[in-house]
């Protein structure tokens, strides 16, 4: 390979790393007559052998202007295009094969147009299948219907993840705080700090043998003894 700073056309490898997906290798090169250094990116060739028998290089730039045309007037970016077209180049040189015939090539471009947009995969596959009546447009949309039937219930009978943990931590809740057993109080026990007595079995027997227009008297008051007053001792007189 040439320099190409002076054009010499000898150099020598000084690194080598293979890319993420395994198609090519970047190679570091340094010029043995100036010293310079550049890089080179080597990849496998492939080639289409198109209706006429015609070979050439296998070009990504050739799929994504065939594609654009039928994507006219629908929202497709140009990545989007872009991100198709290595789709389809990945798709082949998955194949193994180092020559491949243009209508394979078309036919890997069909699914992920498809996937991309429905309106332009119709008109796409009309030109490149061929459809001569009514009824080719029918057949291709039904299809689409069965595919996207078939996905939407594959989604419906997977649910997402984590969709019932709010549910379950929300029982758990309320299992935790909710308490064991009541308190019961003891109404037959008279509180420490009370000055009134319980009240007995006379006086609750009373109390239900009153008559109905008569008042209640009133319970009598509890006296608290008296401390004995202190004692004056008077002196005895002699």
């Amino acid at each position: 390979m040439h320099c190409p700073f002076c054009r010499h056309n000898d150099s020598k490898v000084v690194d080598s790393r293979t890319s993420d997906d395994g198609t090519s290798i970047r190679r570091r090169r340094r010029c043995t007559e100036c010293g310079r250094r550049f890089s080179t990116l080597e990849t496998t060739s492939i080639s289409v052998i198109k209706r006429s028998g015609v070979t050439e290089p296998f070009d990504r730039q050739k799929i994504v202007n065939g594609v654009r045309k039928a994507c006219q007037g629908r929202p497709v970016s140009e990545d989007d295009l872009a991100m198709l077209a290595q789709e389809v180049e990945e798709s082949i040189r998955a194949s193994g094969s180092a020559e491949v015939e243009a209508h394979d090539v078309g036919l890997a471009i069909l699914p992920p147009l498809r996937r991309l947009d429905v309106v332009a995969y119709l008109r796409f596959a009309s030109v490149y299948q061929a459809f001569e009546d009514l009824e080719d447009f029918e057949r291709a949309i039904d299809v689409l219907r069965d595919q996207q039937a078939e996905l939407a219930g594959q989604q419906t009978l997977v649910p997402p993840a984590g969709q019932n943990a709010p549910a379950r931590r929300r029982s758990t809740r309320r299992i935790a705080t909710a308490p064991d057993t009541a308190p019961v109080q003891d109404s037959a026990k008279p509180s420490a700090d009370s000055d009134t007595e319980a009240p007995t079995a006379e006086t609750a027997a009373a109390a239900a043998a009153q008559a109905p227009g008569e008042e209640k008297p009133a319970a009598p008051r509890r006296r608290r003894a008296k401390k004995p007053a202190d004692t004056v001792t008077q002196p005895r007189l002699l």
